[in-house]
């Protein structure tokens, strides 16, 4: 038995255990979009600075950047045969960008690259021929915004325009990659570090882009899938990994499985029960949430986001706020301060681990493992 689930057994052994409680709060697809980002992006800074961990920290969102939206005037000038981009550099996104500036400065926001667009404009264009959705909002007067796309349309690193998608070629992938760290570093003064990319579908093609343009650290839900399948979901997975693995070109990946969406129903008690799950694990707690919570309902959301914070340091009194960069970087070297090396402290941990392994709780119980492996946790 043992032998058969080295593997995932193994993997939960080396995966660094965190002596402290660790949460990050990730939100995408901000930047390019409506322009009342501007000032839910400055309520989010100021609540933000307002709590703060054991260590006087405030609390850090991380918001996944997107660089552009379609120019839908200029697109209807071309007879919507060719794309033409509004950037996150117009004039028009001042407000935007200053805001986001702000929470940069005050240590409360730490942008990452989501992509130029949250979508692949060719396959846009493709789709725009035969449903009007697509071309209505392709082609609106108004500043688009991407969460109003069909989810299969809205992958960046696909060609959805048909279903199943199609994978795009590696050349045209690395350019992309390229063009869309240049305009990042224009806005922000510094490449990105750090990737996640839109709807959390990409490729091993990507990764290598990735990495030749500087990116090191990928954002991932612990699994990565590849394509759309026939009915437009999320499909194709050809790896698994756990937080600090590393990539086939070396790159370290996190975790980020929590999921808060106040427009969703998501109460509070979602994100403190995420924490603690991931504490007992050795685990940091990355929360995703989404920008279409604050643009939805704003009150309700920066309300949830408060509680929520404020119930997970009543929740872990040692909790302590990280950027994703910084933990990256504790898990890599193996840093004392943040990661345990304790053996039998370790042993504890993997020994609660090994129970999110698919059957083998069920196969422990059948040969007398469960027993244990039970008292061993409880001992250490």
């Amino acid at each position: 038995m043992l032998l058969i689930f080295f593997g995932p057994l193994a993997a939960r052994w080396h995966e660094p255990v965190l002596r402290h409680p660790v949460l990050i709060i990730e939100s995408d697809d901000w930047g390019a979009g409506p322009l009342a980002q501007a000032e839910v992006l400055l309520h989010l800074s100021t609540l933000l600075k307002q709590v703060r961990d054991c260590s006087n920290r405030s609390a850090v969102m991380t918001l996944g950047i997107v660089l552009e939206v379609p120019d839908g005037l200029r697109i209807v000038a071309t007879g919507n045969t060719l794309y033409h981009a509004l950037p996150l550099t117009d004039t028009r996104y001042d407000a935007v960008r200053f805001a986001i500036k702000n929470g940069i400065e005050a240590g409360v926001f730490v942008p990452q690259l989501h992509g130029q667009c949250h979508y692949w404009p060719p396959a846009l264009l493709a789709a725009a021929v035969t449903d009007d959705k697509v071309r209505n909002w392709l082609t609106a007067p108004e500043l688009a915004v991407s969460e109003d796309l069909p989810s299969h349309l809205q992958s960046r690193w696909v060609d959805a325009s048909n279903l199943p998608s199609r994978a795009l070629e590696s050349d045209t992938i690395s350019i992309a990659v390229a063009n869309e760290v240049t305009t990042y570093q224009a806005i922000f003064g510094n490449a990105p570090q750090v990737a996640v990319a839109t709807t959390f579908i990409w490729t091993n093609a990507v990764e290598a882009a990735w990495a030749q343009s500087g990116i090191d650290i990928i954002i991932t839900p612990g699994r990565r899938y590849t394509c759309r399948n026939a009915e437009g979901k999320p499909d194709g997975v050809d790896a698994t990994m756990l937080a600090g693995e590393r990539s086939p070109v070396g790159q370290t990946y996190l975790v980020r499985d929590v999921y808060f969406e106040p427009t969703q129903g998501h109460i509070p008690q979602r994100l403190v029960d995420g924490l603690i799950e991931h504490s007992r694990l050795g685990r940091a707690c990355l929360v995703e949430t989404h920008r279409f919570n604050f643009l939805q309902a704003p009150d309700v959301s920066l309300a949830a986001l408060e509680s929520g914070l404020k119930a997970a340091l009543a929740a872990c009194p040692k909790l302590r706020f990280l950027s994703p960069l910084e933990l990256a970087r504790a898990l890599q070297t193996h840093d004392p301060e943040w990661v345990e090396t304790r053996r039998l402290r370790r042993l504890a941990v993997w020994c609660v681990r090994v129970k999110e392994i698919p059957r083998f709780r069920r196969v422990a119980q059948l040969c007398g493992l469960a027993l244990p492996l039970i008292l061993l946790e409880h001992i250490l």
